[in-house]
């Protein structure tokens, strides 16, 4: 997000297609997970992460290398193709390293590594691409992918001898359960609003609210913190009371996208909001998370996989509203107010999903709030 200028600049394309690229990064994430989750469903979990990573960085090496548009958009979208895998992967790994009352609170601290890569790595990358060119950026990129890769290999703990998997059709009927895909849902319908406005806060930061350019690496920092305060934050609150914590993160993060909007003008009130934004939009995640994973009973696996992609959904999603908005639609400025209304109708859905469980099945509601 934070390459926008450059790479358009630099490619001859205009923001909105720069942004497209973010949008194709997040289907391939999409396509990816189940299809990649499918293949290699047999396979040690660890060897699994390995060799997702190699993919990741070898993509990053394409993007680095890519000569034209049509290139950096396909180098995209073959690197994220192992994302949605490594990252449910991740997560059933996580949760079966601790016990039943801590699974949320081990989810938001697999994610915390996101939410520091995203604190160092957003602004770092941005103030990278505005120094040495956005092509630097994904240098740097492929040389931590070697690094990551390294670590996982000599770190990661080997798995502990599984039961066998269960069929990949009695999976594909478990996370086609209606709880499974309200669940997914509201992930998409969650980030695609944080995402509207996420993806284009370099032109919001330079152009409304009348920034430096040099001043958006450290805005991006405020915005890390917040990541990481919030991601902490949904993994206690979703262990203690699972659906209160669904609830209250959507509520709070349409509430702060809504209110963002009256205060573009001011930088101060930004920056804050930059902050607020991070924090509620990562306290959703492992309440998310945990719901679909508590739905899918014994397809784990291949329904975070699939959050994971609903997450990137979202992320696509987010992007192509943004750009319809700023292109066709009121403007740059509009980007809060419309963003709010997207995880409202998350909200919408959460209500609805649980009064469905209320009605069809409340012994089992109440066993997974108190377990959760």
């Amino acid at each position: 997000m934070g390459l926008l200028m450059q790479v358009a600049a630099d490619l001859q394309v205009s923001i909105a297609a720069a942004g497209l690229l973010i949008s194709g990064y997040a289907l391939g994430v999409f396509v990816g997970a189940p299809l990649l989750t499918a293949a290699t469903r047999r396979m040690p979990r660890k060897a699994v992460l390995v060799a997702l990573m190699i993919i990741f960085t070898l993509g990053n090496l394409a993007c680095a290398l890519a000569p034209s548009y049509t290139v950096l958009m396909i180098a995209r979208v073959v690197t994220s193709l192992a994302h949605g895998t490594f990252f449910g992967v991740g997560a059933v790994v996580a949760t079966g390293l601790v016990a039943e009352d801590r699974k949320a609170s081990a989810i938001s601290i697999m994610f915390t590594g996101l939410t520091v890569a995203t604190l160092l790595g957003v602004p770092a990358g941005a103030w990278l691409g505005l120094h040495h060119g956005w092509r630097a950026t994904f240098w740097a990129v492929t040389a931590i992918g070697v690094v990551a890769t390294v670590v996982i290999a000599t770190l990661v703990p080997k798995d502990r001898g599984d039961a066998a998997p269960m069929a990949f059709g009695d999976e594909l009927k478990a996370v086609a359960r209606p709880q499974v895909l309200l669940g997914l849902l509201m992930t998409v319908l969650g980030f695609g609003g944080m995402f509207t406005v996420y993806t284009y806060i370099q032109p919001l930061l330079t152009q409304v609210a009348g920034f430096a350019e040099a001043a958006v690496s450290p805005i991006l920092l405020v915005f890390g913190v917040g990541m990481i305060v919030g991601n902490l934050l949904g993994g206690k609150f979703a262990d203690r009371r699972l659906l209160p914590a669904l609830l209250g993160t959507l509520s709070a993060l349409a509430l702060v996208m809504g209110l963002m909007t009256f205060v573009l003008h001011s930088q101060w009130a930004m920056v804050l909001f930059v902050g607020l934004l991070g924090a509620t939009a990562f306290a959703t995640v492992s309440p998310l998370q945990l719901w679909v994973l508590q739905k899918a009973s014994g397809a784990q696996s291949l329904a975070s996989s699939l959050n994971i992609g609903a997450f990137n959904l979202g992320n696509a999603f987010g992007a192509w509203l943004g750009g319809v908005v700023i292109m066709h639609g009121p403007g740059l400025e509009a980007l809060p107010w419309v963003a709010a209304l997207v995880p409202l109708s998350a909200l919408m859905v959460a209500l609805w999903a649980i009064a469905l469980e209320r009605r069809g099945h409340p012994p089992v509601l109440i066993e997974q709030t108190h377990s959760a």
